[in-house]
């Protein structure tokens, strides 16, 4: 385990290849086969999954150390998390989608530059000033924090909770236990 800027950042790099991958992928326009086509639906199932726990750590831990540590972190925070919200949108209209609707396209492609603006958001103006602001003891206590989190949190997006810490607290044990026989139920995230 690493400090909580090594966690964010191995997330960001994951979400970062996936990004690439889905943008030069072939698509159903593109003439991709089917087997094709599936992989490209499982990539965006598991892109939906990771992003939804690393973004339910964030707000229940990251966010609320940006506010307490950062003069502007107030601004900070609500800015990245606009930008959080709009792309759960996003990746809750594409769960369970398939590659032959017209609209799945339309959304990879929005989530694709939803997804790199707001990660060169954090990395260019919040991590700078938390690494600053952070002693190395509260960074790693933060990154256990959030990689011990991402094991228990939820795997969909659910954009209409509210992203305050103390809802998260509270109900999040109880979405991601739900979240996890849905998604048992409908083998999502299975391979």
């Amino acid at each position: 385990m690493g400090n909580v800027f090594e966690v964010l950042r191995k997330d960001h790099e994951e979400v970062k290849r996936a990004l690439a991958e889905l943008e030069r992928g072939p698509t159903a326009a593109s003439g991709a086969n089917p087997d094709q086509l599936t992989l490209r639906e499982k990539l965006v199932e598991e892109l939906t999954i990771e992003e939804s726990k690393h973004e339910a750590v964030e707000e229940e831990y990251f966010w609320p150390a940006v506010r307490d540590h950062l003069e502007d972190g107030d601004a900070l925070a609500d800015h990245a998390i606009e930008q959080e919200v709009a792309a759960k949108f996003i990746l809750n209209d594409l769960i369970g989608m398939k590659t032959d609707d017209p609209q799945f396209e339309e959304l990879v492609g929005r989530f694709i530059t939803k997804g790199r603006e707001h990660n060169a958001y954090e990395e260019d103006n919040v991590w700078p000033a938390m690494e600053k602001a952070l002693s190395a003891e509260e960074a790693e206590e933060l990154g256990r924090k959030v990689e011990e989190g991402k094991k228990i949190a939820p795997t969909r997006p659910h954009p209409h909770t509210p992203p305050k810490p103390g809802i998260l607290k509270a109900a999040g044990p109880a979405v991601a236990a739900a979240d996890r026989v849905r998604d048992a139920a409908t083998g999502r995230g299975q391979d």
